[in-house]
């Protein structure tokens, strides 16, 4: 995109900025208008399992009542608690949200289709993943609310504690893949499949690690069953109870751009990406990109489908199968990939 603008007569580094910031804006608003679709997905995925039609009165089918509930919420008045800290009350959304677009910069949606492809691309997700506790932790310390800061130091918990497990699944894939570029473990799954089955589908050997990759996913971005960040019953609304407007819209939005990011990574890690489901030249006539969306449309009904099946885990049962369960089995995988590859790639 560099040499469009130096076409047009720009210098390089003019060219590069205005390619960068195309680059923002072509990933930004997108993701945006995805999100909005995504929640109206969630919301028909709950009505259906509980046998309701959900929305369908704003727009065709209901499709325009994400944008609808944006409009009411940016019509509101932005209410701030006496007692809060106003600065960091109001600064926690924004963390939440730039953080989790930020993460979006290095998945590539095609072959070279990419904001930066960087060569520690694996590791800035897990670095960017790492900092949306803040705006969480954030908000709850700045409300100088008991309920807030009982969900913000949950989070605090829940988070960290899934993210050591998270760790030690990406090392096996990364010791597969030989590299933390996101389009190299992309690459490194074309036709592995220990002889089985084709790898463009999954991997026979990291499947049971996508398996606790996807329950630490919902965990990371505090989906059901492990909402326990905004358990109602107990936090009212969690760290979200004193915000209103455009406030509390940014939570929403940072919360499902990072619910897409995950769906994202499971279908980078362990399902090919953008590669086509089959090795058959067919398939490749379609677009990767469109690949990359339908994986991670197909993840997000799993999501959905969980959340409105699996009941809310106890706090105790949380910790529990982060520590006594994932922990030790990815510990147990490190090892055994590890030994398989060398067995069979450099034994």
């Amino acid at each position: 995109m560099t040499a469009v603008f130096q076409s047009w007569g720009l210098s390089y580094e003019a060219a590069w900025l205005f390619a960068t910031v195309a680059g923002v804006l072509l990933i930004a608003f997108p993701l945006m208008l995805a999100v909005a679709m995504v929640i109206y997905v969630d919301r028909k995925v709950w009505a259906a399992v509980a046998l309701r039609r959900g929305p369908n009165v704003v727009g065709p089918f209901g499709l325009l009542q994400s944008f609808a509930d944006g409009l009411k919420v940016f019509l509101q008045e932005t209410i701030i608690p006496a007692a809060a800290n106003k600065g960091l009350f109001l600064i926690a959304p924004i963390v939440t949200f730039t953080v989790a677009l930020s993460a979006w910069a290095v998945i590539p949606f095609n072959s070279g289709a990419v904001l930066a492809d960087i060569n520690v691309g694996l590791l800035y997700i897990f670095a960017i993943s790492s900092l949306g506790v803040y705006g969480v932790v954030i908000a709850g310390w700045a409300s100088n609310s008991k309920y807030p800061f009982f969900s913000a130091m949950r989070a605090a918990a829940q988070m960290i504690s899934y993210e050591v497990s998270i760790g030690f699944i990406l090392i096996c894939v990364v010791l597969w893949a030989g590299t933390f570029n996101l389009n190299g473990i992309i690459e490194a799954q074309r036709g592995h499949g220990l002889g089985i089955v084709n790898g463009f589908v999954f991997n026979v050997l990291l499947f049971p690690m996508w398996v606790m990759f996807l329950i630490s996913s919902l965990a990371e971005t505090a989906r059901a069953p492990f909402d326990l960040t905004e358990a109602e019953s107990e936090l009212v609304a969690g760290y979200q109870t004193e915000y209103s407007s455009m406030s509390f819209a940014l939570f929403w939005l940072g919360e499902y751009a990072n619910v897409l990011l995950m769906c994202a990574l499971n279908a980078i890690l362990f399902f090919g990406g953008w590669l086509p489901p089959l090795d058959w030249e067919p398939l490749y006539l379609v677009p990767g990109w469109i690949w990359l969306l339908a994986k991670i449309f197909f993840f997000f009904l799993i999501f959905s489908w969980i959340k409105a099946t699996v009941p809310r885990f106890r706090y105790d049962q949380l910790m529990r199968l982060g520590w006594k369960v994932f922990l030790p089995l990815s510990l147990v995988f490190v090892v055994l990939v590890s030994g398989w590859l060398m067995l069979t790639r450099y034994g």
